[in-house]
């Protein structure tokens, strides 16, 4: 079973967004990853770390998530399937 034309341009463009946001959300986690890493001060050294767990459970998790569904849903709704070409 295929998608139309639209609905599967619509899945691959909310696949896109989803795969490049958890991209640069990584990047903001590796960025605050060094700030902890090279800060000298208590607070300072502690504060990056706090902002990576929130990062890391509001952002990049539900992002993954929604790159591998919509992942998924392009497989399958599409010609090519999920495991034609393996």
């Amino acid at each position: 079973m295929t998608m139309p034309a639209a609905l599967r341009k619509f899945t691959l463009v909310l696949h896109v967004i989803s795969s490049v946001s958890s991209l640069g959300a990584v990047a903001c986690f590796l960025a605050l990853g060094l700030v902890g890493l090279v800060s000298t001060g208590g607070e300072t050294a502690q504060s990056p770390y706090v902002a990576m767990d929130a990062i890391a459970r509001l952002v990049i998790v539900p992002l993954v998530f929604a790159s591998l569904l919509t992942g998924l849903v392009q497989a399958l709704g599409t010609t090519w399937g999920l495991f034609r070409h393996c």
